[in-house]
């Protein structure tokens, strides 16, 4: 079975998680990792395992263009805008990693499908990837008047672009409960933990329904499946208790363990996303091959 070949823009902890989990993939074949540091650790594991480097960023790889048709960038929101545009003039479908939120807002168990297609996809945050399924779950079932999240995570798994970026966080996360989680209105609230040791990662989901007589067993039955759609793809999400329902008032309460595929295992918001990446990459793929039989 041919696989689709794919490339990582970005050679830190998140691009090298990625390369890790795109090990030996049944779908996916990475060829090449891009960076614009030679000495990244990241580049340096990437050529151990025979795989193509380029060290002089996207315009290094608009000279072997053939490389990749589909890549993850694993940057920053500023250096996406410019990745997606040369990447679209080269006809390259693109995994946005960033909050750059060029592409439609994409959660796998959720809405992949509708923008299987689209050229640009975005994975929103880590929050997001970890809520809004349950958001989603919850409005299924009755609809979301008001839907809070709140993301608990270690401080050491929080580098320098989260803690750039939390107000794009907060906003995009927001955003995305009420896009794709149908919330009517959405809040988002980010948590950096500086307990040692580290704590894995930890969200609150907080929802204030329409109605209060909407059938209980199956409102915690939508939710429970879509736990399980989630951990088809990132094993470590899971229930920390059964949801609590009070009147028109639901509460989930959630934790994620990494893999450890590169990154450590309480480092679940970063791990959730590449996680999510791998996924979306893979759908895409079957879906290309179903196209062409």
């Amino acid at each position: 079975m041919s696989k689709l070949k794919v490339g990582i823009i970005g050679s830190g902890n998140i691009g090298t998680d990625l390369m890790m989990k795109l090990q030996n993939n049944s779908f996916l074949e990475l060829t090449t990792m891009i960076g614009i540091d030679p000495n990244s650790e990241g580049l340096k594991r990437a050529e151990e395992l025979g795989i193509e480097v380029i060290n002089n960023g996207i315009e290094g790889f608009v000279q072997k263009a053939e490389l990749a048709d589909l890549l993850f960038d694993a940057t920053s929101a500023k250096a996406h805008q410019m990745h997606a545009e040369v990447l679209s003039g080269l006809k390259k479908r693109v995994i946005d990693l960033t909050p750059a939120a060029i592409g439609p807002f994409v959660v796998p168990p959720v809405n992949l499908r509708t923008h299987i297609q689209k050229e640009n996809v975005n994975l929103i945050t880590c929050g997001g990837q970890a809520t809004i399924p349950i958001v989603h779950a919850i409005n299924e079932v009755s609809e979301v008047n008001y839907a809070e999240i709140v993301a608990t995570i270690s401080s050491k798994s929080a580098g320098p672009g989260t803690r750039a970026n939390i107000d794009e966080f907060t906003e995009t996360t927001a955003r995305g409960i009420e896009i794709i989680g149908g919330a009517k209105k959405g809040k988002a609230i980010i948590i950096l933990n500086p307990a040692e040791p580290p704590i894995m990662m930890r969200d609150t989901v907080y929802c204030v329904l329409e109605e209060n007589d909407f059938d209980q067993e199956k409102l915690i039955s939508s939710i429970k499946n879509m736990v399980k759609k989630v951990q088809s793809y990132v094993p470590g999400y899971r229930l920390r208790m059964d949801p609590i329902i009070d009147g028109k008032t639901v509460v989930v309460y959630l934790e994620v363990e990494g893999s450890g595929d590169y990154l450590p295992s309480y480092a679940g918001n970063l791990d959730i996303m590449t996680a999510s990446a791998v996924k979306v990459a893979e759908e895409i793929a079957q879906y290309d091959l179903a196209e062409t039989v």
